[in-house]
């Protein structure tokens, strides 16, 4: 008896509170109410966890490629474009090319570089090759590294600077010289801690002096820094199997010019290749942020994917967290008319109950942000990107959970501050 005294003492205090409820004080009840009901709260949170992991997990992980994409792409230059072969250029969904279009030639890109009169750097590049095997003394690199050729300007154009050492002098380009600037990864493989700087090394079966190494730019950019570039006259005599292409890299002041810059080097190119006005193109035109471009708007189409994923998999669980709170609200029958016999009014029953919703929702929430960084985060490490957090996605994901539990706590909320006192204290 005295037991059964002092526990309905307990009840009656603590479900008299929110008669002048606070926020504190009704977080503190759906807890309470959620710690009596754990096997169901878990089930539901677990349902809401795992559609906000889909939706911050996909999302993080495009926030990790398109870092990844940024820092790829950032060392082709600001402001740039390259004119090449027709058909050398990355296509999207075209199904490639199936014409054969005429080379650029050398004489053609030194034509072109000589009588183009704005005021922009042109660097004449041709790859050579992906496959070479760098050696000095007894070490030597895998067969991954890439050479390719180009001119006085190679370092502006392409977005990159020295960290040891000085770019090809006049004379050195002139005369094909075997000399080479160095990827930062070769300097590290061959040369450990030692300056290269003049000192001679075999890049496939030629022997060249390094008189620069180029700062690195990591994973991110393409090959990472497992390249070298030797003078373009050089690279032209080493490969006289293929039948060459050459491509140039055209840098202007600023945006404001890039347009009439390539409507002019068009006009000019079309010369050289002794284009009529009949003829259509027959090289490309590539801005340096258009595949970036094309690759974001794949991106936002992955986007808008994730973010539906997660969505209906919110719909869902918002519908459960309703079922929830209306057997909540049955089973708390009697509950609610002690308290409303008591004093409690309408809007402080709806305010609790509201409250537990958005508590439930909340901590699977979390928990769905928590897995959901792990899991994006991890597909970013997969594709060599780094740690990210979007915080923009995190905030919204907070939101939205807050909005979930008050949209399927709203009805359950609405009927359980409508029970009529006297019916409820009957209700067993």
């Amino acid at each position: 008896m005295i037991w059964y005294t002092v526990k309905t003492a307990k009840f009656l205090y603590f479900y008299t509170m929110p008669v002048k409820t606070s926020y504190k004080e009704n977080i503190s009840i759906a807890l309470q109410s959620i710690a009596g009901n754990r096997l169901r709260t878990s089930l539901t949170s677990l349902i809401i966890a795992i559609g906000i992991m889909a939706l911050v997990g996909i999302l993080t992980a495009i926030e990790g490629i398109r870092k990844f994409t940024n820092d790829a792409f950032a060392d082709l230059g600001a402001n740039s474009f390259t004119i090449q072969n027709k058909g050398e250029g990355l296509n999207f969904g075209s199904g490639g090319q199936h014409k054969a279009y005429q080379p650029l030639t050398y004489d053609q890109a030194d034509r072109f570089k000589k009588t183009f009169k704005l005021p922009v750097l042109i660097a004449i590049n041709l790859n050579v090759t992906g496959t070479a095997v760098a050696k000095y003394g007894n070490q030597k690199t895998n067969p991954n590294i890439s050479i390719s050729g180009s001119n006085e300007n190679y370092l502006i154009t392409a977005g990159k600077k020295l960290s040891f050492g000085r770019s090809f002098s006049a004379s050195e380009l002139e005369h094909g010289a075997n000399v080479v600037l160095i990827g930062d990864e070769i300097k590290t493989k061959l040369f450990k801690n030692e300056d290269p700087v003049n000192k001679s090394l075999f890049i496939g079966n030629n022997k060249y002096r390094v008189i620069g190494v180029i700062a690195s730019k990591g994973s991110s950019s393409f090959g990472g820094d497992k390249f070298c570039v030797i003078p373009i006259l050089k690279a032209k005599q080493i490969d006289t199997a293929r039948n060459l292409s050459f491509n140039m890299t055209v840098k202007v002041n600023g945006p404001g010019a890039l347009e009439a810059s390539i409507g002019e080097a068009t006009s000019l190119f079309r010369n050289v290749r002794g284009l009529n006005i009949a003829n259509p193109d027959d090289f490309e035109i590539t801005r340096s942020d258009s595949v970036q471009q094309e690759l974001s708007s794949q991106l936002m189409g992955i986007t808008i994917a994730g973010f539906a994923i997660g969505i209906i998999t919110l719909i869902g669980a918002a519908i459960g967290l309703m079922n929830i709170m209306l057997v909540s609200v049955t089973e708390r029958t009697r509950e609610i008319g002690v308290r409303k016999a008591i004093g409690a009014t309408p809007a402080v029953i709806r305010k609790q109950f509201l409250m537990e919703a958005i508590v439930i929702c909340l901590i699977g929430g979390i928990a769905g942000i928590i897995l959901g960084m792990a899991a994006g985060n991890g597909i970013s490490f997969l594709i060599s990107g780094g740690f990210v957090i979007p915080w923009g996605w995190l905030i919204f994901a907070i939101l939205l959970c807050t909005f979930i539990g008050l949209i399927s706590g709203y009805y359950p909320a609405k009927k359980a501050s409508k029970l009529d006192p006297v019916e409820a204290l009957r209700y067993e």
